[in-house]
Parts: structure tokens; C-alpha cells; sequence
């Protein structure tokens, strides 16, 4: 027994070091703890997936913090999975808030103008639907009801600024997807 307490002691001492093979046996002992915590916690294998990975770079980040002879690693990992779950609680939070928002001021509806090919509605349509809630939301009012991006800020109560950031990046993000699954514009 305490060959494995001073095994595990010497462990964290190579990890708050900065040894990469240490954090890589750590990986391997306590990954799957942190992940059980997660799952059962957020009930999701993606959103545990997240919080696990989450954890560890975290942990590496702040190794310098880890002190071997104040706690076990497997506790304090246990502290940092329960912060980084009650983040993953409070970013669900904030998501549904947004999206029931931006629900209440954006039409379910898309009408696309008739000019443009069938395939290429479909096509853009789909690649919105997989732009996060708040971004979709700000993409259609622009492109679909023609708002200003004042009128947009305005309608969501978020400041301009972000509404141009919102539109930019979501733009850009459209723009990597086709090109990825088309090949560049010509």
C-alpha cells in the first residue's frame, strides 16, 4: 500500500513538472473516473466526452497548482470535473435561455427567393440549421428578413457589435463548409 501511495505521490510530482508521460498515466488511470462523473452528472456521452477532455487540458494547464503532498491527483481532478460539469450545467443554461429568445423573435420558416436553384436552398439551408442557435437566429434575420444589423441588435437586445461578429463568423463557417464539401467558388 505504501509503494502505491508513494508511487502516486511521485507520479504527481512528474506532472506538476510538466513530465507528458506522467500526464498520459494519469490519463490512463483516472479517465474514466472523471468520465463516469460527467455522464452521470450531465446524463450525455458527448457532453461527458467534452468535460473529460476539458478536465485534463485544464489540469495540464494548471499543474504548477498541483501540490503532491497536500492531495491525491484523483482528488484533485475529482475538483476540477466538478467545476468544469457545473460549467457544462450553467452553459446549458444560458443556451436554452438564448434559444427560447431567439425563437420568440424569429419565424420558424425559411423563404427562400425564387431564383435560386432548388438544390442550392436546400444546401445553404441545412449548412444554417447547423450554426449554433443564437448565430442561426442573427443569419436569418439578416439574410431572410432583411434586417439591419441595427434592427437585428435591437430585436435580440445584444449590442451591435456582436451581431456583426455573429454574421461574420457564421459566414465564414458556411463559407470553409461548402468549400469543403464543393470545392472553392470559381
Amino acid at each position: 500500500m505504501s509503494t502505491t501511495i508513494d508511487d502516486a505521490t511521485e507520479l504527481g510530482r512528474r506532472f506538476a513538472d510538466g513530465d507528458e508521460t506522467a500526464l498520459a498515466a494519469i490519463y490512463g488511470e483516472w479517465s474514466s473516473l472523471v468520465y463516469s462523473l460527467a455522464l452521470r452528472s450531465l446524463g450525455h456521452a458527448t457532453d461527458a466526452e467534452d468535460v473529460t477532455q476539458k478536465v485534463f487540458v485544464a489540469a495540464w494547464r494548471g499543474r504548477e497548482r498541483f501540490d503532491p503532498e497536500r492531495a491525491s491527483i484523483s482528488a484533485w481532478l475529482v475538483g476540477i470535473t466538478r467545476n468544469m460539469v457545473a460549467d457544462a450545467h450553467q452553459a446549458r443554461t444560458r443556451e436554452r435561455q438564448l434559444t427560447a429568445q431567439a425563437a420568440a423573435v424569429a419565424p420558424d420558416e425559411v423563404a427562400p427567393s425564387a431564383e435560386v436553384d432548388l438544390a442550392d436552398r436546400l444546401l445553404i439551408a441545412d449548412e444554417i440549421a447547423q450554426l449554433d442557435p443564437v448565430p442561426r437566429t442573427v443569419v436569418h434575420l439578416a439574410f431572410y428578413d432583411d434586417l439591419t444589423h441595427t434592427q437585428i441588435a435591437e430585436r435580440l437586445d445584444m449590442p451591435v457589435g456582436t451581431v456583426k461578429s455573429h454574421i461574420r463568423r457564421s459566414l465564414s463557417r458556411l463559407r470553409n463548409r461548402l468549400e469543403v464539401s464543393h470545392g472553392p467558388a470559381s
